[in-house]
């Protein structure tokens, strides 16, 4: 029902079964974000309209159109599987008819997510165990790359993260842990329903 009234509000598609066997190794399959788990990480985590949010496995697009919705803020999903990018796109052209002069910008892009560029205004990176840590840690020296050319404070966020992901950012990279926050009526079935914020600070803000 959460589903229904927010796909409803913001005008989108986003629910639906997910994908049975990723289209690649090493990729996982499509499963969207739950909504009371971006209701809860945006109650405690708040964005500003200038930050540009990265969904490294955005799927269908759910969690762009929601950021750029509550805080204005730009917001660039990343989906290697074609068919998820063309439903991406056609939930942006309905999404864009409903939600007019809003500030920020929603984008997509078609690709593997260590193929892409990070742009120098790329501060927050969110994801949702979308690949296998061999790609995560690819991205991750991409993003760290990215802020020593361009220094500046970057936040990543793991929904429901990996022991393989926690490992790599706290022991192999200087991202430090900000906050975590466990899922009310979910963590206590399953510690792994949980949100974890790390920081990279590089003193350009």
């Amino acid at each position: 029902m959460i589903d229904y009234k927010y796909d409803k509000l913001l005008s989108i598609r986003t629910t639906g079964e997910r994908d049975a066997a990723p289209s690649q190794a090493h990729y996982h399959p499509y499963e969207p974000t739950p909504y009371p788990a971006l209701e809860q990480l945006f109650n405690q985590y708040q964005l500003k309209a200038g930050d540009r949010l990265v969904d490294m496995g955005c799927g269908k697009g759910r969690v762009p159109f929601y950021v750029n919705y509550y805080f204005q803020a730009s917001a660039l999903g990343i989906e290697m599987n074609p068919a998820l990018y063309e439903e991406a796109l056609r939930n942006k052209i309905s999404y864009s008819q409903k939600v007019k002069r809003r500030r920020g910008i929603v984008d997509f892009q078609c690709m593997l997510a260590q193929d892409y560029h990070i742009h120098p205004h790329d501060n927050v990176f969110f994801f949702f165990n979308p690949f296998s840590v061999q790609i995560f840690m690819t991205v991750v020296n991409n993003i760290i790359q990215s802020c020593e050319r361009h220094p500046r404070t970057i936040d990543v966020i793991l929904y429901y993260p990996s022991n393989d992901y926690l490992y790599f950012l706290l022991n192999q990279t200087q991202f430090v842990l900000l906050e975590e926050i466990h899922l009310e009526h979910a963590y206590e079935r399953n510690h792994d329903e949980r949100i974890m914020i790390f920081r990279l600070n590089k003193g350009g803000d």
